[in-house]
């Protein structure tokens, strides 16, 4: 390895440089990596594959063109609780291990894209837990502190990756297991709208709410092992297909966060995640971001359904046969919550789904305000030693700002917003509707960039250089307006109406002209190209956007001689805008020297 120093890994694109440059090999890491991890003092890891046959991985990733491959030679984790062919699936449960002919749908599709899959994490029993204590493997140790947790329930996934023994891992996230424990290792985790990231192959704890989630180090990798293995798939039942985002909120100028009211915010007495967070609100300002106070109470109401409603008997129902057979098998907090679902009926959980439809009818006029939500992944971090003196009502508290997600279907990013004063990490949630991943995304990484924190527990300063993938397109379409449509003009309700965002404000190209034309209040302007022998100038215009079901409705209602063209504007961009029938502004009054149609309506109204 030409005394390389390989621990801890960073990023994915600095492996890639690596290799490029002949510095390492896939042979050569795996080789390493397996050695580095057979010391597992946090109790990260239940099982790793062979030597040999990561070796085997590393040789078939090395005989392809590293072009072909977007994750050649990348180490990862996965959960136990998701399949991997060659070790078993235990879920944290020794006796309900089994081993998989083969590998989960998301897991196959990064291995075929040259990513190497180096063995399974510890969890939280059955995925039920958000503090990486609850498994027969050992309780999971922070990578900052060993005294402190890991966060849960997917907590090996977390822990690898922060101390930089892989660049990604495999989680999953029902309640917030693939948020908390990465607020408290200082990483990235993602949890994607339900059924983008295929779930065949995982062991189920709310098989209706569960997501695979994904930890890294960077937005920008999570972005990149999103396009790798996102896909509808037939064989997932609550599979779906990516719908356009929306308003692009996360590379906007300006876009509007909701934060909680203050008498909603809980931080347990941690005055340290207090201030982080008014911190987080401040770099949002910073970065365009406009805070709203919302009421945070229907949120709150979904979280306490997630185990206080009928929803705890979907995780009976995914391992009802082997509970009741091997009930003692089960580790006792785990049990406890489990078995409550004896004593719910069919006529609670339709009551059930009555009560979160109505909660989410509440919880979603959010969005008519806000662009996105802002909050704590948790209000504070306990010790191993106080989780397991007080495990039901502490994971509750860790709870507070996750439970609700899935319930409520909403997509979510947790980012690191810095560091206690007794140097344990803190970081914030993003969330956002459903398919609004991208914008988030976008978001997330512009937050990551303004902080610039090392790489989870490794030190490793974060690259500035790094570029998100091509992604889907918004489902958005953009329409120059310049007259009555334009901001607080008559007919700018027909925008707003229809969730249309203002982008920006502009000018044509230096080569139209400006009519007033004749007609019923609200009057409107004619806006023409000229030929090549007139002579034109630039025009004010604003560039809305709004969803493209809207466009239709939009259209029908616009009067002749107007209609929708093709618009230039000042710097060279095309698209669609409002223009006029020539022959309608003969003998029309032009008013091009006035530049638009407000300084026409100041100087009528002037006159």
């Amino acid at each position: 390895m030409m005394g390389k120093k390989l621990f801890p890994l960073g990023d994915i694109a600095s492996l890639l440089q690596c290799y490029a440059s002949d510095e390492l090999s896939p042979t050569q890491l795996v080789e390493a990596i397996h050695a580095e991890i057979q010391n597992d003092p946090d109790h990260a890891w239940i099982s790793t594959l062979p030597l040999e046959a990561l070796k085997d991985y590393a040789r078939k990733v090395e005989a392809a063109d590293m072009a072909s491959l977007p994750l050649y030679g990348i180490p990862f984790a996965i959960k136990d609780n998701i399949d991997l062919a060659g070790l078993p699936t235990t879920a944290a449960c020794p006796a309900f291990a089994y081993s998989p002919s083969c590998s989960a749908t998301v897991v196959k599709k990064l291995i075929d894209a040259g990513a190497i899959p180096i063995g399974k994490t510890n969890l939280d029993q059955f995925a039920t837990g958000l503090n990486g204590t609850r498994s027969a493997y050992g309780a999971c140790r922070n990578a900052f502190d060993p005294a402190y947790i890991s966060g849960g329930s997917s907590s090996g996934s977390a822990v690898a990756v922060a101390k930089g023994q892989v660049c990604f891992s495999l989680g999953t996230d029902t309640a917030g297991s693939g948020r908390v424990p990465a607020a408290f290792n200082n990483l990235i985790g993602y949890k994607p709208t339900k059924g983008w990231l295929s779930t065949h192959g995982v062991v189920p704890a709310c098989r209706s709410l569960d997501t695979v989630s994904i930890f890294a180090f960077t937005v920008v990798d999570v972005a990149h092992i999103l396009e790798t293995c996102v896909g509808y798939d037939a064989a997932d039942i609550y599979s779906r297909k990516r719908k356009g985002h929306g308003f692009n909120f996360g590379t906007a100028l300006h876009f509007r966060f909701g934060i909680p009211r203050k008498q909603h915010l809980k931080f347990f007495d941690n005055h340290d995640s207090e201030r982080l967070f008014d911190e987080t609100i401040t770099r949002m300002q910073a970065l365009g971001g406009e805070a709203v106070e919302v009421d945070f109470e229907p949120f709150l109401e979904a979280a306490r359904l997630l185990y206080e409603g009928p929803w705890v008997a979907e995780r009976y129902a995914a391992i009802q046969s082997f509970f009741e057979l091997h009930g003692d098998q089960i580790i006792a907090p785990v049990h406890e919550i489990i078995a409550t679902a004896k004593h719910r009926s069919a006529t609670d959980v339709f009551n059930g789904f009555y009560q979160l439809r109505r909660i989410k009818q509440q919880a979603d006029q959010i969005w008519t305000h806000v662009d996105c939500l802002l909050t704590p992944t948790t209000g504070t971090i306990y010790s191993i030693q106080a989780i397991q003196r007080d495990p039901i009502r502490l994971n509750t508290n860790l709870g507070y700002y996750t439970n609700f997600m899935n319930l409520l279907d909403y997509a979510a990013i947790a980012v690191p917003a810095g560091f206690q004063n007794n140097g344990l990490p803190f970081g914030i949630t993003l969330a956002a509707p459903a398919h609004q991943d991208h914008p988030l995304l976008h978001l997330a990484h512009r937050l990551q960039q303004a902080q610039l924190l090392s790489l989870g527990a490794t030190g490793i300063a974060m690259r500035q250089d790094a570029h998100f993938p091509a992604v889907p397109g918004s489902g958005q379409v953009r329409i120059a307006v310049c007259g009555a449509h334009l901001s607080g003009l008559p007919l700018n309700g027909q925008l707003t109406s229809r969730r249309g965002r203002l982008v920006t404000s502009t000018t044509t190209s230096p080569d139209y002209r400006l009519y007033a034309l004749p007609g019923n209040p609200p009057q409107r302007p004619g806006l023409i190209r000229v030929n090549k022998n007139e002579q034109g100038v630039p025009i004010e215009v604003e560039v809305w956007e709004l969803p493209m079901l809207e466009l239709g409705s939009f259209v029908a209602g616009i009067p002749a001689p107007l209609g929708i063209g093709t618009i230039t504007l000042a710097n060279g961009e095309t698209l669609l805008g409002f223009v006029c029938e020539r022959y309608a502004v003969e003998n029309t009054l032009d008013i091009s020297q006035l530049g638009g149609w407000r300084n026409y309506l100041k100087q009528r109204d002037l006159s």
